[in-house]
């Protein structure tokens, strides 16, 4: 069946910006503090795609499958689009509190597997096109992003290294097996259970990887998957400062008041000198292509090269 593509607020439209002051009214402090730094990281956003549309011959036109990381709430005129491993979990719990219309009061009430059921949030792409647009138009507009490979090696660890993950041992972890270990033992083949980051990393660069299709969301680009060059985001909020960005979110559309953002401080989180670590077991050449790979992300939510990278 042929999917139609459709006209979208491209990164450089000025509406739902205007809309964002004369709309949600925030306070003069949060104005001046807030406000500068989402406008920066919106500048970041719109200079980056400036650059890379000038340097790329290809033109996409989205169409409504692309929009399926975009969850709407229709009470509050509020889109997110969520990234996993970017605290996407608790902020499908707090979408749902806002969806709910009275049925959940505290996000920590709702257990984690509910939060990623796909009939518990409506998304973009089950409207009509003009209900698209509509809504791209007029809403408030969010992601969260976080340091890409930070993001990579906690998708790694949650994906390949917890035994309770077999379906991703399954469905990925036997593919990278067979395709790039030598010598792996028939248990390795048959459950895929204990790929190493050398060999996941493999996998993500490997030309035949593109060419069978759009990456598993937990590693693929945030690029890919909110269209930031064509869709312009209200707020760009990071994962480094997720509590104050979450927030500011909420007293911008008005439940600031009665909805928290979850606080929590997880032991097990994945950091920068981790992350090091794993890079260090992989060559130069790859750390080199997985860079090229995730290059936008960096240069679009200005992320710094980590200094860990080999890339000379």
């Amino acid at each position: 069946m042929r999917r139609n593509p459709f006209v979208v607020d491209g990164c450089c439209r000025k509406g739902s910006r205007n809309a964002l002051q004369e709309l949600y009214n925030p306070t003069q402090s949060e104005l001046s503090g807030a406000a500068v730094l989402h406008q920066a990281r919106r500048d970041q956003v719109v200079d980056s795609c400036r650059v890379y549309s000038a340097s790329s011959h290809k033109r996409k036109v989205l169409t409504p499958g692309d929009l399926k990381h975009l969850v709407v709430d229709e009470d509050h005129e509020l889109i997110y689009c969520y990234v996993p491993k970017v605290a996407c979990t608790n902020w499908k719990r707090v979408m749902m509190v806002l969806t709910g219309r009275g049925k959940y009061s505290d996000p920590m009430e709702i257990p984690s597997n509910e939060a990623h059921i796909p009939s518990n949030l409506k998304t973009l792409n089950q409207y009509s096109i003009a209900e698209i647009n509509h809504r791209l138009k007029n809403y408030l507009k969010f992601l969260f992003v976080r340091e890409p490979f930070e993001r990579l090696v906690s998708a790694y660890r949650n994906k390949f290294t917890l035994k309770y993950n077999s379906s991703f041992h399954k469905r990925f972890g036997t593919r990278i097996i067979r395709r790039y270990r030598k010598n792996a033992t028939q248990d390795a083949l048959l459950n895929g259970a204990d790929v190493k980051f050398k060999e996941f990393a493999e996998y993500l660069v490997d030309p035949a990887t593109q060419r069978d299709g759009p990456l598993n969301e937990h590693w693929q680009t945030v690029y890919q998957l909110c269209h930031p060059c064509h869709i312009h985001y209200d707020l760009v909020g990071k994962y480094e400062t997720l509590e104050d960005d979450a927030n500011y979110v909420l007293r911008l559309v008005g439940v600031g008041d009665s909805l928290r953002f979850p606080s929590y401080a997880k032991s097990t989180r994945t950091t920068d000198a981790m992350t090091a670590q794993f890079f260090s077991n992989i060559s130069t050449q790859q750390q080199i292509q997985l860079y090229q790979l995730y290059k936008l992300d960096f240069l679009m939510f200005n992320y710094s090269t980590p200094s860990y990278l080999r890339l000379d």
